[in-house]
């Protein structure tokens, strides 16, 4: 007994280390899925993370980013509402590579490290249908001021196309802050492009071109992928078009270069709904308690109102704020007094700015209206207050000012948008590292056949059973199945089925998902 109690002590200690999390089972399904689409060769990472020494050379600094939640940078708060492409991680993921760094950062068995996901090259998306590329390299100053520099790009295009998705690829990730797409059919870009004696235009305040309404495309921001539209809904490109690209460089402190390329995705099916936006901004009457005005040593919260008129569908939603931004909370309430959460961000961060796709449509009815609080601190308190001390301040586009600026998209609500979820399969996130995951199905509603897709992270035995809503089965699409790792779909016929909704639930392993299906007659 003596020995017993003796050894129990080490028992324990070494079952602990046993435990202690490593690189290649534990660790290296994180970085690759969550960091590595911008830590790797080519993209804005500042070091690459794709295998383990690049890892390990790190271990300590990602650990602090992580717990601090600087990284992977996210900032819509999870709880609030969701969309599409998330990218952040779990209590349970930080611990976990806390817990691996403490333990000395060990690699584990190599053998049991899974393949680093196979990106697109030249693309975060894939191959795409037009390039466009700016004629040549543009000189920015190093001399620590905002500059925001507009390029005409011709589109070369004959015939009308409907928009998928449009990527920048900038050429100089240490000085593009971010940038702004919009197309212009009346020759005014290039006009303004020719009377500037540099190539492109300076233009303050948008594009510098009249009747812009509903012209922007989806913009670019460092860090997130850019999404392709759902089934059904696009953006046109007119023949004979111009591309107009609004380059915000940032303020740097040395003489610097930058030749950028967008890359165009084009639809393959046809267009029923083409996006619309409309923009939350204290000059077209946004503000229930403007002017837009921020005084020194006052934290100033606004309140903006959109009334909507008509039923509608929300699809993305990006809010811009600047250094002195705190938060953002934005959520609809309908004629009825029933509140839509939309985002809230609860601490504002300008370095990761983004645009925000909705994972399902939000139908928004005639009547809604649709509350925008933004908060300002232009305090000395505020560590990125641009003034010591704090001046008043106003709307303005150089970072050193301060915006209110909140564009909604949307589409022409239509029966049943608010049955159908989007999912990043098919929004065109094609390189997700493997993991188990029941995707949206498609069509939903359905009439006969359904699109099901899903993902492994390994090799498991499958059940896809259809319930009814009193938990009955009503078909088994499959039963204990073998599929391998990565990605899978199937087609299904609920042609036999009543109309009603049906819940269905995936199966694999200790994986247990499951998701509404509306059938139609």
């Amino acid at each position: 007994m003596k020995k017993i109690l003796f050894l129990l002590p080490f028992l324990l200690l070494s079952e602990g280390f046993a435990q202690s999390p490593n690189f290649s089972q534990d660790i290296a399904p994180i970085i690759y899925n969550k960091c590595s689409f911008c830590h790797r060769q080519g993209e804005i990472g500042p070091m690459p993370f794709t295998n383990y020494n690049e890892v390990a050379a790190w271990a300590g600094m990602v650990q602090y980013v992580t717990e601090i939640r600087y990284m992977p940078p996210w900032q819509p708060d999870p709880a609030y509402a969701s969309f599409l492409g998330e990218n952040h991680l779990s209590e349970q993921e930080i611990q976990l590579i806390r817990d691996w760094v403490i333990a000395g950062a060990p690699q584990g068995d190599p053998m049991l490290e899974p393949a680093f996901p196979s990106f697109p090259t030249g693309s975060l998306l894939g191959e795409p249908d037009l390039v466009l590329s700016f004629e040549e390299a543009y000189f920015h100053e190093g001399n620590n001021v905002d500059e925001y520099r507009i390029f005409v790009l011709p589109t070369g295009l004959t015939e009308d196309k409907d928009v998928a998705a449009m990527e920048l690829r900038p050429g100089n990730t240490q000085i593009v802050h971010h940038a702004l797409f919009a197309f212009d059919t009346t020759g005014q870009a290039q006009l303004l492009d020719a009377n500037d004696p540099g190539y492109g235009y300076e233009a303050f305040g948008g594009f510098g071109v009249t009747g812009l309404r509903n012209n922007q495309y989806p913009g670019y921001v460092p860090g997130q992928i850019p999404r392709f539209f759902p089934d059904g809904i696009g953006q046109k490109m007119y023949a004979g078009s111009d591309l107009m690209v609004q380059m915000h460089y940032a303020p740097w402190q040395a003489d610097s270069w930058d030749s950028s390329t967008v890359n165009i995705f084009f639809k393959k099916e046809p267009v029923q709904r083409y996006l619309q936006s409309h923009l939350m901004h204290p000059f077209l009457g946004t503000l229930v308690n403007g002017p837009f005005i921020i005084p020194p040593d006052t934290v100033i919260r606004f309140h903006g109102l959109w009334q909507v008129s008509t039923d509608i569908s929300l699809v993305n939603i990006t809010p811009h704020m600047h250094l002195l931004g705190k938060d953002w909370e934005v959520y609809a309430v309908s004629p009825t007094g029933d509140t839509t959460p939309l985002i809230s961000i609860p601490n504002w961060d300008f370095n990761w700015q983004g645009s925000y796709s909705f994972d399902h449509l939000i139908k928004v009815l005639a009547g809604s209206e649709i509350h925008a609080f933004a908060s300002y601190d232009n305090t000395a308190g505020n560590p990125l207050n641009p003034h010591s001390p704090p001046q008043q301040m106003r709307w303005g586009e150089k970072t050193t000012d301060e915006m209110y600026y909140l564009p909604i998209g949307y589409v022409p609500y239509q029966p049943g948008d608010e049955n159908i979820l989007l999912s990043d399969e098919e929004l065109g996130a094609l390189f997700t590292f493997p993991q188990n995951k029941l995707y949206s199905v498609y069509p939903n509603p359905v009439k006969d056949q359904v699109n099901i897709a899903f993902g492994l992270g390994s090799h498991e035995e499958v059940s896809l059973t259809l319930y009814d809503l009193n938990g009955q089965v009503v078909k088994k699409l499959e039963e204990n199945a073998f599929f391998s790792m990565g990605k899978h779909q199937l087609q299904a016929d609920l042609g036999d089925l009543a109309e009603g909704s049906y819940f269905l639930q995936m199966k694999a392993g200790e994986y247990v998902s499951g998701l509404k299906v509306m059938v139609l007659r």
